[in-house]
């Protein structure tokens, strides 16, 4: 029983720490996947034809010089947050807003304050991951939410708001804007900036993970196969000990060990007729030596 049981235990071993290395293999690749292709977002790949160096050639000929007034044209306006309106927030999951676990769901409430004597609609929401040093670098953004909420003047409103941090990006910081976008009734377009700060994504505390079972699993099958080859030595030694070979004690002859066939049958008839002699009782020294001076006085 035990031997069987040994090697159930090894076939387990073999086969849980493949399987093990299989699963984390196939995990590994796919988030080296994921990340390869967000982190060279910015790798345009161009292709070169025949004709590729004279259209190089007539772009720059039509490429001329832009004038300042162009320029003005072209400049996109920034928009900026209405004095009329204030903004807070508050992360619901997790609590610590400067940690953010990675591939975990986070909730988040922004409320809007009209503090003016007009209306506003809060249009939608939106976040984004930039980097640290450059907030104008885009990395991942997420997906923006529709409110179009009518807040009246001297009045609150509060949204929620949720995203998913890619699992590729932990363990690194990471630049996160909160952007809420809203108008007033004459249409103005405004845009205030909830939270835009640096962040730290962090694994998620999973708690017991499969390394950490499977760690676990490994020293407690350790553990029970050497009790198992303990006990399988002490059976043996025990076993060694026990059929030891014992030394043989001369007996001497005795009487069973006398063959008597070669007799003739008269002569054992004989002798198992003949009366035996009772033994002769033991004397002590002291006997024997009163018997020597009784027998020395009767001479």
């Amino acid at each position: 029983m035990a031997k069987i049981f040994g090697n159930f235990l090894l076939l387990l071993l073999l086969i849980l720490p493949t399987t093990i290395l299989f699963s984390a293999q196939g995990k590994d690749s796919n988030l080296a996947f994921a990340q390869d292709a967000m982190e060279g977002e910015d790798e345009d790949g161009t292709i070169e034809t025949e004709g590729g160096a004279d259209e190089e050639a007539t772009d720059e000929a039509q490429e001329a010089p832009l004038t300042d007034q162009e320029e003005e044209e072209e400049e996109v306006p920034t928009l900026k947050p209405s004095p009329d309106a204030d903004t807070f927030i508050l992360f619901t999951k997790p609590s610590n807003p400067l940690e953010l676990p990675a591939g975990k769901q986070v909730r988040i409430l922004v409320g809007f304050t009209n503090k003016g004597n007009v209306d506003f609609t809060v249009e939608s929401m939106e976040a984004s991951f930039r980097y640290p040093q450059d907030y104008t670098f885009f990395l991942q953004n997420f997906t923006a939410m529709a409110f179009n909420s009518v807040i009246e003047p001297q009045k609150q409103g509060t949204f929620e708001y949720g995203f998913i941090p890619n699992e590729a990006f932990s363990s690194r910081p990471f630049g996160l804007s909160v952007i809420l976008n809203y108008k007033d009734v004459e249409g103005a377009v405004f845009q205030s900036a909830v939270f835009n700060e640096t962040i730290q994504v962090v694994e998620p505390d999973e708690g017991l993970d499969g390394e950490t079972f499977f760690l676990y699993v490994f020293l407690a099958a350790i553990i029970v196969l050497l009790l198992v080859g303990v006990q399988q030595l002490v059976s043996n030694f025990g076993r060694k000990r026990l059929t030891k070979p014992r030394q043989p004690v001369e007996m001497g002859t005795q009487n069973s060990d006398v063959d008597y066939d070669w007799l003739p049958k008269e002569t054992l008839q004989s002798l198992n007729k003949s009366p035996k002699r009772s033994p002769k009782p033991k004397q002590s020294p002291r006997q024997r030596r009163n018997l020597r001076s009784s027998g020395s006085g009767d001479d």
